[in-house]
């Protein structure tokens, strides 16, 4: 990091204090974010920029304005857009289709299903 704080050292300031990069060099940092496993944010702060800066010059590149050197080593390759994935299913609640819960307070008696009405009805009314 000390090599590239000596290179921003050189970089001309204006009147606010704000570097005035030559064309040369924003086409530098352009260039680098081309590089295969390069970031816009990874480049933005070895060179002590904020991202939207590189993207600036980026677009400025697009639309012919600023003149990228050739680098070795920097190859572009073609876009693939997978599917989609399906969304994964959302879990439900199991719900236990085998048992009754009566509940007071408490105490909880737990019937099976299959039990008849009548009987349900004489322990509810018990607790």
């Amino acid at each position: 990091m000390a090599a590239t704080n000596e290179f921003l050292t050189r970089i001309p300031r204006g009147s606010g204090g704000a570097r005035r990069w030559p064309l040369e060099l924003k086409a530098r940092v352009v260039a680098e974010t081309l590089i295969e496993g390069a970031t816009v944010n990874a480049v933005a702060k070895r060179y002590e920029l904020i991202p939207s800066t590189v993207s600036d010059w980026r677009r400025m590149a697009r639309k012919g304005k600023l003149v990228l050197p050739n680098l070795d080593g920097m190859d572009f390759v073609p876009v693939q857009i997978e599917e989609p994935k399906p969304p994964m299913p959302v879990p439900t609640p199991t719900i236990n289709l085998g048992t009754l819960d009566v509940i007071k307070g408490d105490v909880t008696v737990r019937l099976d299903a299959g039990t008849p009405p009548e009987r349900i009805a004489q322990i509810a009314f018990a607790l």
